[in-house]
Parts: C-alpha cells; structure tokens; sequence
C-alpha cells in the first residue's frame, strides 16, 4: 500500500500537469481571436481602401467625396451613380462639413519635405522626389496644370505661397488627395476649352528660361507636342461641322477646328522657315482654339484650302502654306 508521502507526490505532480495544460489552453483560446480580429482588420481596412480608390479612378473626385458616397451606399457601383445622379457639389457640402478645409500645415509639412536644404523654394531635386510620391512623370501634361494652379515661376520652381494657396484650391493637402487631384486636373485640362486656354496661355512664361523673351523652337514644339494631342483627346480642341456663308451646316461632313496633322504642318513650316525661337506673340497667335470663330472670312485656323492657315493675334494676321 502506498505510502502518504508517495500519495502527496503523486497528486502534485498532477495538479502540475492540469495546470500546464488549463494555461496552455486558456492562452490558445484567448489569443487565437484576437489575431484573427487583427487580420480581420486589416483586411477590412485593406478592401475599404481599395474601393476609395476604385471610387476614385473612375469619377476623379477626392477622397473625401469617396468616403461620403461608400459610406452612404455602400457598394462602388451605386455610389459611383449616385455620386454623378446628385452631382459633386452635394457631396462636397457633406465632405467640408466633415473633414474641413485642406491644412495649411499639412501643406506647408511638405513643402518642408520637398524644398531645397538653404533656400525656401522647391527646385529640380524636390520637384523629382514629389513627381516619384506621386506616381507622374515630370514631362506629363497634367503637371503643366498644376504648375498652373500652383503658380510656378518657371519649370522644376515652386514658391511656398503658391504651392499652400495652390493645393487648398483643388482640395489637397496630402499625397493621396494630391493623386485624386491630378485625376481631375487631367481631366479639366482635356475637356474644358476655357481652362486649357488658360493654361496654354501661362505656359509660354512658365517654359521660358530666365532672362529670355522668346522660347527656344524645341523647347515650343515640345510643349505644343503636349498640350495640342491632350486637348484634341478630351475635347477642349473638339472639331465641330463647317458651315457655309449662311450659316448652314455643311453637308459633306467637313470639320472646322485644330486638327492632329496640322501640329506636324505647323512644326515643318517653322523648320523650314529656320525659326530659332518662338516669341509670345507667335505662341499666342498659333493658339489651336474652337472654331467657331472667323477672321478673314475663314476658320481662324483651318483654312476653306485644308492646307492654308490663317491665324491672328492682336489685330495682325498671317497666313502660311507649308510644301507637302
């Protein structure tokens, strides 16, 4: 028969064991939940994400606007109808009612971020690093829009005035915003014939060098190879029918207007000519515009002979015919 102090031995060797085991499970129990709930979270956050964005890249709107019509519908197809049925000027009521105004220190944090180490202004380095952040490339159209809005002096400059003032115009004061912006710059530059003016109009200044009056040829070719093919796409520069001297439409289906193969007729006339630079006048004066104006009894560009342009500006005028 076993004696007490072997029973006593026995029975805590056991009560140690049950007690391992009661702390092992009740450590399983309690932390397989929560590392579910974390990458439940994540996963939530994740998806929610994605549907901003996809909200995003199909109406141009900003984030906020997007958080307002997913909340409110839940599904991106819905809020995306809804978004366009009620008009964005709803939800921008509902978003600043909200979020507020873009930051002014938001903004100013990162002009810090991007600006030169001993100066007070963005140049060539930190204009890259923003270009980098926010997925363009230098040389896209749409950053001649935001030079617009920001009021850059000169190509790669940025002064903090204009780059604060600038982004709480169009609603941004962070990289995501600032993505969801170019979105809605890129479509304005394209579609809306005033504000492509605008824009073509400040370019001239904003390409030339420092100190000079004109711009160098290849450097305007290279500007008009951007703006013209981005206008003629979105409809800023959209044909419309010819109309006789009566008014009628014409009926053979000519167009009025900036065609895409005039900018390569208007660039052999310059080579040709020997052009080494392009003042403002001549920039002004070949501004491709709707059509529905007329100068000498013909398109102010396009000519009734496909192949004759006439153009104005100021009062003086010019017609050229470039050899095919």
């Amino acid at each position: 028969m076993p004696s007490a102090s072997t029973l006593t031995l026995t029975q805590t060797v056991l009560a140690c064991l049950f007690t391992t085991l009661a702390i092992s499970l009740i450590t399983k129990v309690c932390t397989a939940p929560m590392g579910f709930s974390e990458q439940s979270r994540a996963s939530k956050k994740a998806a929610e994400e994605e549907r901003i964005a996809q909200f995003c890249g199909i109406t141009g709107a900003p984030v906020a606007h997007a958080k307002h019509y997913l909340d409110k519908y839940k599904r991106v197809d819905i809020a995306v109808d809804a978004y366009y049925n009620e008009g964005p000027s709803a939800a921008m009521l509902s978003a600043r009612g909200r979020d507020g105004a873009p930051s002014t220190s938001k903004l100013a944090s990162l002009f810090d971020k991007y600006k030169e180490p001993d100066g007070d202004t963005i140049s060539v380095d930190g204009t890259i690093k923003l270009c980098e952040d926010l997925g363009v490339d230098p040389e896209d159209v749409v950053m001649l829009a935001v030079a617009y809005e920001l009021k850059s002096p000169r190509m790669a400059e940025w002064t903090r005035t204009g780059w604060i003032e600038g982004w709480k115009n169009v609603r941004a004061d962070s990289i995501a915003t600032m993505k969801t912006a170019l979105f809605r710059l890129r479509d304005k530059l394209g579609s809306d014939a005033p504000y492509f003016q605008k824009v073509y109009a400040y370019t001239f200044d904003f390409a030339r060098a420092e100190g000079q009056r004109s711009l160098a040829l290849e450097t305007a070719q290279g500007f008009w190879a951007l703006l013209v093919p981005h206008g003629l796409q979105g409809g800023a520069l959209a044909h419309i029918p010819s109309r006789g001297d009566e008014g009628d439409e014409n009926m053979q289906g000519e167009e009025e207007g900036w065609m895409a193969e005039y900018t390569d007729w208007w660039f052999e006339f310059l080579n040709e000519k020997g052009s080494k630079g392009v003042s403002k006048d001549t920039w002004m004066m070949v501004r491709p515009v709707p059509s529905s104006s007329r100068c000498c009894g013909c398109s102010l560009i396009g000519h009734a002979n496909p192949n004759l342009f006439c153009m104005t500006s100021a009062g003086s005028r010019m017609h050229f015919q470039p050899e095919r």
